[in-house]
């Protein structure tokens, strides 16, 4: 029996490189808003996640987060620096898997403009806080599923399949390397 995406009437296969790769990053974590953010990634065991939110995303497509220098994730991070990302837009769509690097700092203008006053929950001090740390996490690779046009039109192919019996979803889905 073919597999669904050989019985997709359209194509629904694009990589994307580049400038195309950093927009489609950005489209696609913003929908989502966070992310669960993974450490400790070994072949054949439990990898460690957690759920966090991005501060910002660059024009190179680095993600930047503000996180505690006694947190496991650092403890991780110092281990082996390599992070994936896992990203939920919808039920349907805008999902996303990102792999790269991460690195740890304590710049103190980087911590300025990254600080948001509700970080003061976790941060006492306020951006003062010894504990405070800068993460950069810089994708090296990733995949995308996303619709080609938007939910209403994915829904219209979606239901015209069933009635029909052939496959129509809208989908587009890819390698991202930025």
């Amino acid at each position: 029996m073919d597999s669904i995406n050989q019985q997709q009437k359209e194509e629904n296969f694009k990589n994307l490189a580049g400038d195309e790769a950093l927009e489609k990053i950005k489209e696609l974590a913003k929908k989502a808003g966070s992310c669960f953010f993974c450490t400790h990634i070994k072949t054949g065991k439990p990898f460690e996640t957690r759920p966090m939110a991005a501060e910002k995303i660059d024009e190179q497509g680095n993600f930047w987060f503000l996180s505690s220098n006694d947190s496991h994730k650092n403890n991780e991070i110092a281990d082996d620096s390599a992070v994936q990302l896992l990203f939920q837009g919808s039920s349907y769509s805008d999902y996303m898997t990102l792999y790269g690097k991460a690195t740890i700092s304590t710049d103190k203008q980087k911590i300025d403009e990254l600080w948001d006053p509700i970080m003061k929950t976790w941060f006492t001090d306020g951006k003062d806080d010894p504990r405070i740390t800068v993460i950069k996490f810089t994708p090296t690779e990733g995949y995308y599923w996303d619709t080609k046009h938007n939910m209403a039109i994915g829904l219209i192919k979606r239901v015209y399949g069933a009635v029909v019996g052939e496959t129509y979803d809208d989908s587009i889905e890819g390698n991202i390397k930025p």
